[in-house]
């Protein structure tokens, strides 16, 4: 290849034109207007000469040579297209006809721009007159011939039909081919003899609907009778005996050319001939029926009818066996009989017998004995020769077959599915290893109406639905026979069997729950067992134990006793309720206990650890207790040692007595010679401690005086006294003690004489109801 650079010259060239194209800009055009117009007239007469003119118009710049493609449409459809230069286009219909009416458009491209016209409507009234040919005009019945319609000047498929008019009667269409184009050739046939007219028309389908035409020219058609009907004899009658011989004419009357004559049975032709013919045979049994003789000529047939009976010499000869049924070992006779014959033709002793096993020929007799055995088994025929003289007649029996019955074994019961539900529906198979169909069965039950099965198919089996038991012994009261022969007696199967081949599932009774210990004694950390258990049933049970308080199931176990046990470890608080248990075995029955209700105690350990509390708390009141007396007593003993260090007055020492009393009226004082703990304590610590406080002495201490010079001599010093006062339990002041209101005074050591008396007379006065002091 050449790699070099263009020549400069051409690269100049090149780009000269392509700045002049720029410069001058892109051609431009626009098309304006499509028009269309039919001319004469849109409504024109079928086989005027219909011009369609579509024009276009375009504006353009600078293009010189512009190229138009017209393209014009009927209803659509294409129905021509040009292109050139010219903005005028010139389409000629000539002749118009029916099939060019429709809606015309006219649609015009000029490079990538393109335009169409408004549609324009064309009707073309008038149709052709359609023209008639007939092959020929004088057929006969039921002759073939042709004929022809046609509207040579039409376009499109157009629909034709062909009528008959007889005089004095309406048209009648005979035909109506299928659309060919403008003809149509079809043949007719024409069945009916006499003169009459024949015409055609047709029909041309229109977007603007259908249109039909006039009908052609009648053309008159003589239908000349076809005399050629044959006829036919039978001799010498139609009613014969089988063996006989008869003779069949059929021919036609006249001497019509060409005529074949035919003689059929049953859509069988058993004789051909031209114009006539005859047929000689020899009749048997099944020639019974209807012999028809036809003449055909062309297409054109004629038909005749005659039937025939054959009567039997004698019958077909039957074979019987007896008796019906037998079995091995049985003997049976098979007997070959005719039950009618013609004594004018045949006798009784002109018929030879003979019977036949499996085609063999056993013997030439009408009986036949021997004993039932396998090999003896097949099927067994007889046949029977006889006839008029010169002419015999053999007729063979339908066939027996012989087959030797097996005798019903002894029947066998079982439970279908070999197990049993007391309680529950059972199905019971009666069944016996041998034997010939068909087979009866019935089955008798313990207050049961006896069942009956038919077992004559292989495959069947005889199973008989049965109510409930309740005790596995009811089952050898069932008893089953099976019979195969009227002759025979049953064969009878024992209930006994069922006992040894089923499995007999007893449904649990309801459980009984039982808790271990007692209910009474379940504490908290003991063992608690839940047992359950049920009467019967057939094992292996299953036993679930649940809580009302939970949804799931505590336990499920199974077991091959009638009971067992679900243990709780450690009984806590959440383990008080509801308990039941359900059980059930392979009879699926579902059985609930009663629901047991259960409380939990508390643990000894607790109940001692409350005791225990209990006794400390009482030891440690008593000890408080004993020590606050310890403590009183102590309090008392100090006190009887403090010293008086002046004395007053009886007047202020009883004043000061009883307000001493009247101090300690709501105290709780010490009792004389008693004291309020050995009677009363109280179970808590504040009570002890409120008694202890109220049995506390209380003291007064009363300021002295200065006695009155006039009454009674000043003593030195101050007078203290002390009052102890008690109450008693309920809260009243008890008898003060016998010292009076003064229990002791101490004087000082310096004290004189008339100190000591005045002492001991305050000491002998006491108070009085009054709150005076008497001596």
């Amino acid at each position: 290849m050449d790699a070099r650079p263009p020549k400069l010259p051409l690269l100049v060239l090149t780009s000269l034109l392509h700045f002049l194209q720029c410069a001058r800009g892109q051609p431009s055009y626009i098309i304006d207007t499509v028009g269309l117009k039919i001319l004469p007239s849109s409504s024109v007469q079928s086989g005027t000469s219909v011009t369609l003119r579509c024009q276009v118009s375009v504006s353009r710049d600078n293009i010189t040579h512009l190229t138009h493609t017209f393209q014009l449409t009927r209803d659509d459809v294409p129905i021509h297209s040009t292109t050139t230069t010219e903005d005028v286009v010139m389409y000629e219909l000539n002749p118009a006809r029916a099939a060019d009416s429709g809606s015309y458009e006219c649609r015009v491209t000029v490079k990538d721009k393109r335009k169409v016209s408004f549609s324009q409507k064309l009707d073309i009234t008038g149709l052709q007159t359609p023209i008639l040919h007939l092959e020929k005009t004088s057929p006969y019945e039921s002759e073939e011939f042709t004929a022809t319609c046609s509207a040579p000047d039409e376009k499109g498929s157009l629909i034709f039909r062909f009528h008959q008019r007889f005089h004095g009667e309406d048209s009648k269409t005979i035909k109506q081919p299928a659309p060919t184009g403008n003809s149509s050739e079809t043949t007719l046939v024409l069945r009916r003899v006499g003169d009459s007219f024949l015409y055609c028309d047709y029909e041309i389908n229109l977007i603007s609907g259908p249109r039909r035409s006039n009908h052609s020219d009648e053309v008159q058609v003589i239908v000349r009778g076809l005399h050629i009907s044959p006829v036919m004899n039978v001799l010498p009658s139609s009613n014969v005996f089988e063996g006989d011989v008869i003779e069949v004419v059929c021919k036609v009357v006249g001497s019509f050319p060409k005529v074949e004559v035919f003689l059929t049975k049953e859509r069988k032709i058993l004789k051909k001939g031209t114009v006539g013919l005859t047929y000689r045979f020899t009749v048997q049994e099944d020639d019974s029926g209807e012999l028809v003789c036809k003449a055909v000529w062309n297409n054109v047939q004629k038909e005749t009818y005659q039937t025939i009976t054959v009567r039997e010499l004698f019958s077909k000869p039957r074979l019987i066996m007896e008796p019906k049924d037998i079995f091995d070992g049985d003997h049976f006779k098979l007997t070959c009989s005719v039950s009618i014959y013609v004594p004018e033709k045949i006798s009784n002793e002109t018929m030879l017998f003979a019977i036949y096993k499996d085609n063999i020929r056993l013997n030439n007799s009408n009986t036949y004995t021997d004993e039932a055995k396998p090999n003896k088994n097949g099927n067994y025929t007889c046949k029977v020769q006889a006839g008029p003289l010169g002419y015999h007649f053999l007729k063979e029996s339908q066939k027996l077959v012989v087959k030797a019955k097996i005798p019903v074994s002894e029947p066998m019961l079982s439970v279908v599915g070999g197990t049993l539900v007391l309680g529950k529906h059972f199905q019971l198979l009666c069944h016996s290893n041998s034997g010939t169909l068909p087979i009866t069965y019935t089955l008798h039950g313990p207050d049961r109406v006896p069942q009956r099965r038919v077992v004559s198919q292989p495959g069947q089996q005889a199973i008989f639905n049965s109510s409930a038991i309740f005790k596995s012994s009811d089952l050898k009261n069932f008893l089953c026979h099976a019979k195969n022969s009227q002759n025979k007696p049953p064969k009878l199967g024992f209930g006994q069997q069922l006992q040894h081949s089923t499995k007999v599932i007893e449904p649990v009774s309801k459980p009984v729950l039982t808790i271990l210990p007692s209910m009474s004694d379940i504490s908290e950390g003991q063992k608690m067992t839940l047992v359950c258990s049920v009467e019967r049933g057939t094992l292996p049970i299953s036993f679930t134990w649940f809580h009302t308080e939970t949804k799931a199931a505590l336990s499920s176990q199974t077991s091959k006793k009638l009971e067992d046990s679900y243990s709780v470890d450690d009984v806590t608080e959440d383990n008080k309720g509801g308990y039941y248990c359900e059980s059930t075995n392979p009879a699926n029955e579902t059985k609930q206990s009663l629901t047991v209700v259960i409380g939990v105690k508390l643990a000894h350990w607790k109940k001692g650890l409350i005791a225990a509390s209990c006794i400390l708390l009482i030891l440690a009141l008593i000890l408080v207790i004993a020590f606050k007396r310890r403590l009183l007593q102590f309090k008392r003993k100090t006190t009887g040692k403090l010293s008086v260090k002046a004395a007053s007055t009886k007047v202020e020492r009883l004043s000061l007595t009883q307000a001493e009393v009247n101090e300690a009226a709501n105290v709780t004082p010490g009792m004389i010679g008693k004291s309020v703990w050995s009677e009363h304590q109280s179970g808590s610590e504040s009570d002890e401690q409120n008694s202890v406080a109220a049995a506390e002495p209380q003291y007064t201490e009363v300021p002295s005086r200065q006695a009155d010079p006039i009454t009674a001599p000043v003593n030195e010093g101050t007078d203290t006294a002390y009052s102890e006062v008690r109450n008693s339990q309920q809260g009243v002041p008890e008898q003060i003690d016998g010292q009076g209101a003064v229990d002791y005074a101490e004087l000082n050591r310096d004290t004189d004489h008339q100190g000591h008396h005045s002492d001991q007379t305050a000491q002998e006065c006491h108070v009085d109801e009054s709150d005076n002091c008497v001596a």
